[in-house]
């Protein structure tokens, strides 16, 4: 995880720049980075705590405090976390950063407690131990506090989340489907477009089932609320994709689950 977070460290820059990002565009509302049934999930945020677990940039958490939540995200990367409170302050919005590795939230946030805890699009594969991180959740819930998970599906990661050297645009099983096991990286870029990274390139993932997850929440006393699964993505991952109403993209011929969404409570 420490090569991980130096990785982070190295890709901010490169994010900051990216056309993926779109930073430079104040006219972007950070709620595009949401399905629509993510609002309808989480509800009327207005005054409640809403915590963000490895937030990077803080492009969602922006969208949480535009919606009048008391916000708080949290990285373990410094230099993404110190460009989110920049990116904060250029929106005029009140946002508690606080960086740290997400298994030692619970001490980092001097045991608060909040309303909300969101995670997901690209977080839980850096995470080894999920049970640990589920019970590390429950300890940062109130009483009937929700956890929201919007994560990218084990059938996308199968089929490989970005396109691969010389990959053609066919749906092709390319990797395992069930997690298992530590996965190590090396690449000179990033998820986004832009340069290569300049620092350390090496970062660890460790791939999750969706039962893995559900029984990672029920293992720390958790209540499932709501399963859903979604045919669509935040940026169109094969070139055949068409885009739908609300800005995301969706495969035109065929219907399979791209990302998938959790909403948990604590009893």
């Amino acid at each position: 995880m420490r090569a991980t977070e130096a990785n982070w460290d190295a890709r901010t820059p490169v994010h900051l720049a990216s056309d993926f990002y779109g930073l430079d565009d104040r006219d972007r509302d950070p709620a595009d980075w949401f399905a629509p049934f993510e609002w309808a999930d989480l509800g009327d945020l207005a005054g409640r705590s809403v915590l963000h677990l490895q937030c990077h940039l803080g492009t969602e958490t922006l969208a949480f405090a535009e919606r009048g939540a008391r916000t708080t995200g949290l990285d373990f990367s410094a230099a993404s976390v110190a460009a989110a409170r920049e990116l904060a302050a250029r929106r005029g919005r009140e946002v508690d950063y606080v960086r740290a590795n997400v298994y030692d939230a619970p001490e980092a946030l001097a045991g608060r407690r909040f309303d909300v805890v969101y995670t997901g699009k690209g977080a839980l594969c850096y995470l080894p131990d999920l049970a640990q991180w589920a019970r590390t959740v429950s300890r940062l819930l109130t009483d009937g506090g929700r956890l929201y998970i919007v994560e990218f599906h084990p059938l996308l990661s199968a089929l490989g989340p970005s396109p691969g050297p010389g990959e053609g645009p066919e749906l092709l099983l390319r990797h395992d489907y069930l997690g298992g096991g530590e996965v190590r990286k090396d690449s000179p870029h990033t998820y986004t477009d832009g340069p290569a990274v300049e620092g350390p390139t090496v970062s660890y993932e460790w791939p999750h089932g969706l039962g893995e997850v559900v029984d990672a929440v029920l293992g720390a006393g958790l209540r499932i609320e709501r399963l859903r699964e979604c045919d669509e993505l935040p940026w169109p991952r094969w070139p055949s994709m068409d885009r739908t109403p609300h800005g995301w993209w969706r495969l035109p011929d065929i219907r399979i689950p791209l990302l998938y969404a959790l909403l948990v409570s604590r009893p």
